[in-house]
């Protein structure tokens, strides 16, 4: 029965990986390898340097995993929602900073390589796929929080060319982002209809990036603030026209709420582990720590939280990937799982007394990390604003 319970918490295979295609299967186990290989040794070291972590970002792209989104005609792995969320638990139980970092970027990439051939397709696409690229999603803005209708970067026509000025904030890889895909105001008389998407290129003139923010945790994700201050682009960088970018970006919406759940799920279950296998070995008392009913208990509870936040977000991945409209499981998915992810970790760090807190482990990096995931792709309140509404509306 012990060595059952000690392979319990990384033994994630059963239901999620019986839906995944040999395809997939292969990109979380090359995943999961260069997880712990990679990442794992240099994960503190980012955190504590306070810096992107650029050499994990061409690590991930000789290891193909820049391109997961991508058709393999285009070099990319082509893998489904599923394999997605399941890759990024993966890394995320080593690093939640690389995970999401991976995540923007492969977005972008997935965005671009579905787009029909074409000079902007072909400028960009093979050096985001091999990892040469780094790409960038810029939507929030410094007075726009949720609110991603009411952005206020504005982007002016001038014949052929196009002006842009105004701030984007929080925006994950940015401190060393080399392909820019950028949400602006072309009519605020339109509302979000008047909303285009721009591909740019992060080195034209006009634009700007601040150093990465000062952040609790999470800098390995690079994340700053990026301005344009007439920042003169072509007409042929327009990505999604006016009148479809506003509709794009929530498109991707519930997918990156998903993502965020399965980022959480694989920091609770490394938190779990640790925890175990800790109290395991450690005498009090004249016993284990393991065999005291209060933190027996306390890890029952966490792996009941992490069984249940695995459910809603596999449900909600799977509903996604067969075309179906995931807003309100994506919304249970995020809300939960961000919440019992902080939680469960400052319980398996308390079961570990004054040395759960230690830095040699990687639960406090993981707590300041789940402290972030209440806040990207939606607060916490905007989940309660869809599950209310499809509630009550």
């Amino acid at each position: 029965m012990r060595d059952r319970q000690r392979r319990y918490p990384p033994n994630v295979e059963s239901n999620s990986d019986a839906a995944l295609n040999d395809g997939d299967l292969d990109v979380v186990k090359r995943a999961q390898a260069w997880a712990n290989d990679f990442v794992a040794p240099r994960a503190e070291a980012w955190e504590t340097e306070r810096r992107f972590a650029r050499e994990a970002f061409d690590s991930a792209g000789q290891n193909r995993l820049t391109g997961l989104l991508v058709p393999a005609n285009d070099g990319g792995e082509d893998i489904s929602v599923l394999g997605l969320a399941r890759v990024l638990e993966e890394i995320a139980a080593v690093d939640f900073s690389i995970a999401f970092s991976l995540v923007c970027h492969n977005n972008l990439a997935g965005a671009v390589g579905r787009r029909p051939n074409g000079p902007l397709r072909d400028s960009v696409l093979p050096g985001l796929v091999e990892g040469s690229l780094v790409g960038a999603f810029l939507l929030t803005e410094p007075e726009v929080g949720s609110d991603a209708a009411a952005i206020a970067v504005a982007a002016t026509n001038d014949g052929d060319e196009w002006l842009l000025n105004g701030e984007k904030a929080w925006v994950t890889n940015g401190t060393d982002a080399d392909v820019l895909s950028v949400y602006a105001q072309t009519d605020s008389s339109l509302g979000h209809r008047g909303i285009a998407t721009f591909l740019i290129d992060a080195n034209t003139p006009g634009v700007t990036k601040t150093p990465g923010y000062e952040l609790l945790g999470g800098h390995g994700l690079g994340a700053n603030s990026i301005r344009f201050d007439n920042c003169r682009v072509s007409a042929e960088s327009i990505f999604q026209p006016v009148g479809q970018g506003f509709r794009a970006a929530m498109e991707g919406i519930d997918v990156a709420r998903v993502l965020v759940g399965a980022m959480c799920c694989g920091m609770l279950r490394t938190a779990l582990t640790t925890a175990s296998h800790y109290v395991r070995d450690r005498l009090a008392f004249g016993s284990r720590l393991a065999d005291l009913q209060g933190v027996r208990f306390k890890l029952a509870d966490v792996a009941t939280d992490l069984e249940a936040s695995r459910l809603l977000t596999y449900r909600a991945a799977l509903t996604l990937q067969e075309g179906r409209n995931a807003a309100v499981e994506a919304a249970h998915a995020k809300k939960f799982s961000t919440r019992v992810t902080e939680t469960g970790i400052a319980s398996c760090m308390q079961v570990m007394g004054a040395n759960g807190a230690k830095r040699h482990h990687p639960l406090p990096r993981h707590l300041n990390a789940a402290r972030l995931t209440h806040y990207v792709d939606g607060a916490t309140e905007i989940q309660d604003v869809v599950i209310s509404r499809s509630l009550l509306d």
